[in-house]
């Protein structure tokens, strides 16, 4: 991807994802990396309790978690994902996003 495509990141640069986005007290905190018809990257910060509803997307998405330990509920399974680790989240299929303890993820959607 060009750096024109790309915004609230700095190119040319080793980059720690995780220290792109901080953590809030009863925030889900998102920092859009790039977003268009074809691909959405995001990065988000989840302060302990908080959680996103279960939902559907569009597109295949990829959850990789930059540090703590994200609790995944996918079509009703729950998934534990520590750092380190990735979830790939089938388009159309349900899942929610739950935080017990404050962690940080880079979510990747491919339409």
């Amino acid at each position: 991807m060009s750096a024109e495509k790309m915004k609230n990141i700095q190119p040319s640069q080793v980059l720690s994802l995780a220290e792109l986005v901080e953590y809030r007290d009863g925030e889900v905190v998102s920092r859009t990396l790039s977003q268009n018809a074809a691909v959405s990257l995001t990065l988000f910060a989840f302060a302990a309790g908080e959680e996103i509803s279960t939902h559907t997307a569009q597109g295949d998405a990829l959850l990789t978690v930059l540090d703590g330990c994200a609790h995944i509920t996918l079509d009703g399974r729950l998934y534990v994902v520590e750092a380190g680790q990735s979830l790939v989240m089938p388009a159309g299929i349900p899942h929610a996003v739950a935080a017990e303890k404050p962690f940080k993820m880079q979510l990747t959607v491919v339409y």
